[in-house]
């Protein structure tokens, strides 16, 4: 499970990258509020994906190094969203609707079953708030 954890770790990271490179097209101020959602939503999960690692037998510096290998798969992301820069406003229209589909589908599949599955209504009062904290960054963005 360690494994798989790391692949999609670094598919996410890859895609996170995208939409940091993506955001910066659009001025600095889109990309430094998408790059502190992008924090934002990180922190916890790798955290979570370490203590995922520790589980699986893996000592805390293994654990940090193989966390640092699926961060870089986010530069390479940024790299390929900035180099499509260049390859004229299909590639730079596709980026961003492609990254945000992605954290939709996460969200819709494999969060929002748990949220309803394990809350009561305090919880649930502050996971929608969390909600619509995300979806008011997503506003500030565009």
């Amino acid at each position: 499970s360690g494994y798989l954890n790391l692949a999609a770790d670094a598919a996410h990271n890859f895609t996170d990258g995208l939409a940091l490179g993506a955001a910066f097209w659009g001025g600095p101020a889109r990309g430094t509020l998408t790059a502190l959602s992008v924090l934002l939503h990180e922190l916890p999960h790798e955290l979570g994906d370490m203590a995922l690692l520790l589980r699986a037998g893996c000592s805390k510096g293994q654990a940090m190094l193989l966390q640092l290998l699926t961060a870089l798969a986010a530069l390479a992301g940024a790299a390929c969203s900035l180099l499509a820069e260049g390859s004229g406003t299909g590639a730079i229209s596709g980026i961003l609707p492609f990254t945000a589909g992605g954290f939709i589908y996460l969200g819709t599949v494999s969060v929002l079953p748990e949220i309803l599955r394990d809350s009561g209504p305090g919880q649930a009062l502050l996971q929608l708030l969390a909600l619509l904290a995300g979806v008011a960054m997503m506003l500030l963005i565009a």
